[in-house]
């Protein structure tokens, strides 16, 4: 039997793939790449209906790599989609060698993404992927070249589409045609297309920090205020974030909260910072609190070397916040 592996995001393009080749009898495995970026969660919700196998697979640490130096270069944002989209095909082509299937296929759309889902985008995905000749588009295979398995007779190419463009109104007449009961709104799934998070990555990267998982998921969480000397203070927005932030500490970090248990943000300093950059966390976290109007509050202040203090501190001008956020 034609077996095929498939790049499920969970969105309904990705869905319709998996169903117009179902309807020519071809057997479909999925494949779900994970990454600080990106997760399984829509592709989980989508396989509730599918019913299919479905590898998560983490490619973090190649993935890293990529994006710190991608040859076809950044959107937009930080989003590296060529290069990104290269190297999950180049990823899922491993798996379909070691499932023994023909070929590997993704829900793309010919000119929905004008700039990565172009002709000359698709081919270059191509070539980064090691695959010439066998990923599949099933949506808009007939305005594709024909690929290795349509010439060998395994996929019938009449039955494969034509859609074309970013009009969604084809996909969404094949709803009810192929039974699918949910699917998301189309939406930016990937943090490195959101203009905030690329701005906080490029500082990272720029400033030579680690690219660590703990670095890059503090990057979702907080105001995040870059200081003279190149010091970062992450200060929570609200009760989830302070407990995210707890949970992200490691030791050498600072963290700040006001003391006695009084209600307000917590605030991290990662890698730990010197007396300034600690006393101007300090009055950032009254300016937080119930505190801000008072000429002085007490906060509680953990040290690098987990040594705690409390300290005196007046809320410092909103202004000064504003000024350093990233």
């Amino acid at each position: 039997m034609t077996t095929g592996i498939g790049l499920l995001s969970g969105g309904l393009d990705s869905i319709l793939a998996v169903k117009v080749l179902q309807a020519q009898g071809i057997q479909v495995e999925c494949v779900c790449f994970v990454t600080p970026f990106f997760g399984p969660e829509k592709a989980h919700l989508a396989n509730r209906q599918l019913c299919i196998p479905l590898h998560i697979v983490d490619i973090t640490d190649i993935h890293l790599e990529m994006l710190k130096n991608p040859r076809y270069g950044y959107g937009k944002n930080m989003n590296p989609c060529i290069d990104c989209h290269g190297l999950m095909l180049r990823e899922a082509g491993s798996l379909m060698k070691k499932l023994c299937a023909q070929f590997v296929f993704t829900g793309e759309v010919l000119g929905e993404r004008p700039m990565s889902q172009n002709k000359n985008s698709l081919r270059s995905v191509e070539k980064l992927s090691g695959l010439l000749g066998y990923i599949l588009r099933p949506l808009s295979a007939q305005l594709l070249p024909e690929t290795i398995p349509e010439k060998e007779g395994l996929v019938d190419r009449s039955r494969l589409l034509s859609i074309e463009g970013r009009s969604r109104k084809p996909q969404l007449e094949l709803v009810a045609t192929y039974g699918i009961t949910e699917f998301p709104e189309p939406a930016g799934g990937c943090l490195l297309t959101d203009p905030g998070y690329s701005r906080r990555l490029r500082d990272l990267m720029q400033r030579g920090v680690e690219l660590s998982r703990r670095n890059l998921e503090l990057l979702k969480v907080g105001r995040h205020l870059l200081l003279d000397d190149g010091t970062k203070i992450i200060i929570g927005r609200n009760e989830g974030e302070n407990d995210r932030i707890d949970r992200l500490q490691q030791p050498g970090d600072v963290i700040i909260v006001m003391n006695n248990d009084m209600p307000g943000t917590t605030i991290l300093i990662p890698g730990g910072g010197d007396a300034p950059a600690i006393a101007f966390a300090a009055s950032a976290c009254v300016r937080y609190s119930s505190a801000k109007l008072e000429s002085s509050a007490p906060v509680s202040v953990t040290m690098a070397d987990g040594t705690k203090t409390v300290m005196q501190a007046a809320a410092c001008p909103q202004e000064e916040i504003v000024r350093r956020l990233l």
